[in-house]
């Protein structure tokens, strides 16, 4: 006699939906479609194998919503065993100082890897950036960054880039830099890597400064037509050229920013601060400073301090923008103690100041 659950799902009919299909609509949330396409390369007639995996989902910290999507992409995950396949992964997660948060965004986002070999595939992907990085914690910060990175083959998409920069004269440091800071450049396809770094080399940034690898990140992340409006954002404040390259050179995070951050920036720098626009090409990464959370508190404290007699009139404005926090509040802040209560509630007003 079947049990009551399996009756819930078999039908006597062929018109109805078969058992494995019920079940990825009723308990992984399948749609009907999703369904009968999924059970073509998946099937089963009880729920007891499923039922086990489902429940290590849950009993892991995934929503329903997370492990429908990676049962959707990896139907068979249904049919593993989860203490012999499934859990050894996430124990080697664990080991390596991922928190639970951390492993249910990486798997999700991932599925690949639980159905890749921890032994051949993972564990080699992971010593390798720990080797190239130096440290677990290097290695643990990148895969935070972009989770893919231990999905990819290192010997077909690493490995390449990695030996390129080195025959390219890139310091070992700058490198782990580009990884650890940058770990999507995994991605690019070599051909495309390569034509990339002849580029920025092209544009006169020496392979030996540190800004080299920064430069090859950021170029990898548009295409012409984005670079183009970037450059036309700060010739309308009548750069030349010739003069974005040489900020780009000097900071290519200037050109993270978007078209609008670098007309409101320069806005605040130019029209309300009374600055030459040509500050950018000597201090371009002023261009990456929060202008709600930084530059604008600052520029305010800056000038009470001045109407107080306490700083300079012909203070130099983009000194003050380009300390560090504790810098700033130890260099203008604190040695004020008559004007400190006022001044802290200005800058509080402007920024999330800690108490």
């Amino acid at each position: 006699m079947l049990n009551r659950r399996r009756c819930i799902y078999i039908s006597s009919t062929s018109n109805e939906p078969s058992f494995t299909v019920s079940y990825l609509i009723n308990t992984c949330g399948f749609s009907r479609e999703g369904a009968i396409s999924a059970s073509k390369s998946v099937n089963f007639e009880t729920p007891d194998k499923a039922d086990l995996v489902i429940s290590f989902f849950k009993h892991h910290g995934f929503s329903q919503t997370q492990f429908s999507s990676i049962i959707r992409r990896y139907p068979r995950l249904l049919l593993s065993n989860p203490q012999k396949t499934l859990l050894p992964k996430l124990e080697f997660f664990q080991s390596k100082g991922f928190t639970s948060s951390d492993i249910v965004m990486i798997l999700t986002r991932n599925p690949n890897i639980l159905i890749r070999s921890l032994k051949n595939k993972t564990i080699p992907s992971f010593d390798f950036f720990k080797n190239l990085l130096g440290s677990d914690e290097k290695t643990v910060f990148a895969v935070r960054r972009y989770s893919a990175i231990l999905a990819y083959n290192v010997d077909t998409y690493a490995v390449p880039k990695v030996n390129l920069l080195r025959e390219n004269g890139v310091h070992e440091s700058a490198i782990c830099t580009l990884f650890k800071n940058w770990p999507r450049v995994i991605r690019t396809d070599q051909v495309r890597f390569k034509e990339i770094v002849e580029e920025v080399k092209e544009m006169g940034i020496n392979p030996l400064r540190a800004s080299f690898v920064n430069a090859v990140s950021v170029i990898r992340q548009m295409n012409k037509s984005r670079w183009e409006r970037k450059v036309n954002a700060y010739k309308r404040w009548g750069l030349y050229e010739d003069e974005i390259l040489v900020a780009f050179a000097k900071n290519p995070c200037c050109f993270r920013a978007s078209e609008d951050k670098i007309m409101r920036v320069m806005d605040f720098l130019v029209n309300k601060m009374g600055l030459e626009a040509s500050i950018i090409v000597k201090r371009p990464s002023l261009i990456s400073l929060s202008l709600e959370k930084r530059l604008i508190p600052r520029a305010l404290a800056i000038q009470f301090l001045q109407s107080k007699g306490l700083v300079k009139k012909n203070f130099y404005l983009p000194t003050a923008f380009e300390y560090v926090e504790e810098l700033f509040l130890q260099r203008f802040v604190l040695p004020n103690k008559e004007e400190a209560s006022e001044l802290l509630q200005l800058y509080k007003e402007k920024m999330d100041f800690p108490e």
